[in-house]
């Protein structure tokens, strides 16, 4: 964990934004991984109304993807709902579960966005860098950025541009299908991510790593 760049997590949306700002400089956007032999997936909901954020952390091996640990976090939220803002609302019930693993992971895919962001700083980067962790955003739904048309194969991607920058793929996981929107989270190249979101995804749309935590937060 990163303690030298731990903060409040209890402010105000303008606050919020400018801290974004100040870390976003810390994002490493190339590979330094190491070797992978644990690969975590993420996933947050809430419970009560909003008031219970509810994270669960599952720790697949590589490469045969199966569950090798697991962590879930219920904890008070602490940050009401703002678009672009989502990881002050995520990331202390995720970092607390992180925490609660055996062993930190060697690589993190974060269902939610890395740099496609507003800011170039969401959920995927922020937790990866206050883990000190490699992380990857793989996301449902683009938040900013155009792309062109992707082919339908499995594996065949577009590049999300916003302001002139690439900041993430538009990928095809499984022919046919809507694709994922694929984007650095921290110490990882766009190719890596895409590499590694693609090694981590069988027969469904999103990676099993995704789909095993939602399955362990939803009891299922």
């Amino acid at each position: 964990m990163r303690t030298d760049l731990f903060h409040d997590w209890n402010l105000e949306p303008k606050e919020a934004i400018a801290l974004q700002k100040r870390l976003r400089d810390q994002v490493i956007r190339e590979d330094r991984i190491g070797m992978v032999e644990r690969v975590a997936g993420i996933d947050v909901g809430f419970e009560d109304g909003g008031r219970i954020t509810r994270a669960a952390v599952a720790v697949l091996s590589v490469p045969d993807l199966i569950l090798a640990d697991s962590a879930l976090v219920r904890s008070p939220t602490r940050f009401p709902y703002v678009p672009g803002l989502l990881s002050f609302r995520e990331a202390p019930a995720v970092l607390e579960a992180l925490a609660r693993l055996a062993r930190p992971p060697d690589l993190i895919l974060y269902d939610g966005q890395g740099i496609a962001h507003p800011r170039r700083f969401g959920v995927a980067s922020h937790v990866g860098l206050l883990a000190d962790i490699p992380s990857i955003g793989v996301a449902k739904t683009r938040l900013v950025g155009d792309y062109d048309m992707v082919p339908r194969d499995r594996g065949a991607w577009s590049a999300l541009s916003a302001d002139g920058e690439v900041i993430g793929a538009v990928l095809r996981t499984r022919a046919g299908v809507k694709p994922v929107f694929v984007s650095i989270g921290h110490r990882v190249c766009l190719a890596s991510a895409v590499a590694w979101t693609m090694a981590c995804t069988r027969r469904f749309r999103l990676p099993e790593t995704t789909r095993w935590a939602h399955r362990l937060a939803s009891g299922h």
